[in-house]
């Protein structure tokens, strides 16, 4: 189907530069519904005068719904969002860009959304998107899927779209998170994905961190002990990328444990453990969940965007944990510079 698409941008190249357009106007309308004409307008450095008339012809095509409050995408509308994906991030042109990081990292593959999370938030939306359609396309019949927690995930469960029910598909918590922020655990994004894919999951209710005595106690204990046995199952995993330092204090280490990896100079953090800029782990936080040591065989998707997390993606990827990057252009552009 894209090769068609292709010649047909050969053929009526002006087609697709309203199809990007109007693809643009569905997909700023989507992150920040109910939006007015004059904000979108703003957004995409438009006049109102030529955002009405592209704006009237999506409401009457049954894309998007008007209100006083401001428009919102009909049902239709993420439905055409959610078929067209592969082929707005086709229109991009950043297929080069992805090829060359993909090389540097050395990694698999690469997926670059356009933006900045660094200065735009709602750039970890795109990143969220092209992680669900991920998941989408590559799970397996009865496949058993982890995701940890943070910001840019909870974003892949809010972008989650599916037209089909998947009850064979099992979502489960990489890790523990009582404690955090709700909506940015692991239990929260698991439970969340699942309801919006018609599948099943698994909750595990324990603290992320953990003094090395309480580890040991709590992983003994039956009830963890078969959680974390399932959770190691997973075929894929789909997790974060920190920046060392701020994911230490977010979870409330010690002093002792800042001044380690301040000496040490780690710079990033994926499932509890710290790793300097070489990708040498330097500390590991005792966690109950996937730990290092269970990724072994698993294939791993890594999402971070932002132009401050390339120290930290270049760092991870050095480990050879992950196989699949999602990230952005400002992160993108970093890393290769």
């Amino acid at each position: 189907m894209w090769s068609l698409f292709h010649l047909q941008q050969k053929l009526i190249p002006e087609l697709f530069e309203t199809m990007r357009k109007r693809l643009d106007i569905l997909q700023k309308i989507e992150l920040y519904q109910p939006v007015g004409r004059r904000s979108l307008a703003r957004m995409l450095n438009q006049t109102e005068r030529i955002l009405r008339a592209e704006v009237e012809s999506l409401k009457d095509q049954g894309l998007i719904d008007i209100q006083p409050n401001g428009m919102s995408l009909t049902q239709e509308g993420k439905q055409i969002i959610h078929r067209l994906y592969p082929f707005i991030l086709s229109l991009n042109g950043l297929n080069e860009m992805e090829e060359r990081l993909a090389h540097a990292l050395r990694i698999k593959k690469a997926y670059i959304v356009m933006g900045d999370a660094k200065q735009d938030p709602q750039v970890k939306n795109e990143i969220g998107r092209v992680a669900a359609h991920y998941l989408i396309n590559n799970k397996i019949e009865h496949d058993r899927i982890a995701v940890t927690g943070g910001s840019t995930l909870a974003a892949m469960a809010a972008m989650m779209y599916s037209e089909q029910s998947h009850p064979d598909l099992m979502l489960l918590p990489a890790r523990g998170g009582l404690g955090e922020l709700v909506d940015t655990q692991a239990n929260s994004i698991a439970a969340q994905l699942a309801m919006k894919l018609g599948g099943n999951y698994l909750l595990l209710q324990v603290p992320d961190h953990l003094s090395e005595e309480a580890y040991q106690s709590l992983i003994e204990e039956p009830y963890i002990h078969e959680r974390v046995k399932q959770i190691r199952s997973a075929r894929m995993i789909f997790h974060g990328i920190g920046n060392a330092v701020t994911m230490a204090k977010q979870r409330g280490a010690s002093d002792e444990v800042l001044n380690l990896l301040f000496e040490r100079k780690a710079v990033s953090e994926a499932f509890g453990a710290y790793f300097d800029e070489d990708g040498k782990l330097v500390y590991q936080m005792p966690t109950i969940g996937l730990r290092l040591e269970d990724l072994t065989d698993k294939i791993c998707i890594a999402l971070a965007g932002g132009s401050n997390k390339a120290t930290a993606i270049r760092s991870l990827a050095k480990t050879g944990l992950f196989q699949v990057l999602i990230t952005d252009e400002g992160a993108a552009k970093e890393i290769l510079r």
